[in-house]
């Protein structure tokens, strides 16, 4: 966590915003939310799977873990 502090540290308030600025002229303002929709999905999905191994058990109810 300390090395993502450090290189997120490195970027500062004016570089994020032309980041975001490269990102609307390369994706357009109308793609931007079907990104992130996907995007956030994409993380609930991680999330539910991740509980699943913690669990040991799949979508059907059945133990994995013998």
């Amino acid at each position: 966590m300390h090395m993502l502090h450090v290189i997120l540290g490195m970027v500062g308030p004016w570089q994020w915003v032309i980041i975001g600025v490269a990102i609307l002229l390369l994706f357009g303002g109308k793609k931007i939310p079907e990104l992130m929709r996907g995007l956030g999905s994409g993380i609930k999905e991680f999330k539910d799977a991740s509980k699943e191994d913690e669990d040991g058990s799949d979508k059907d109810g059945s133990n994995t873990l013998k």
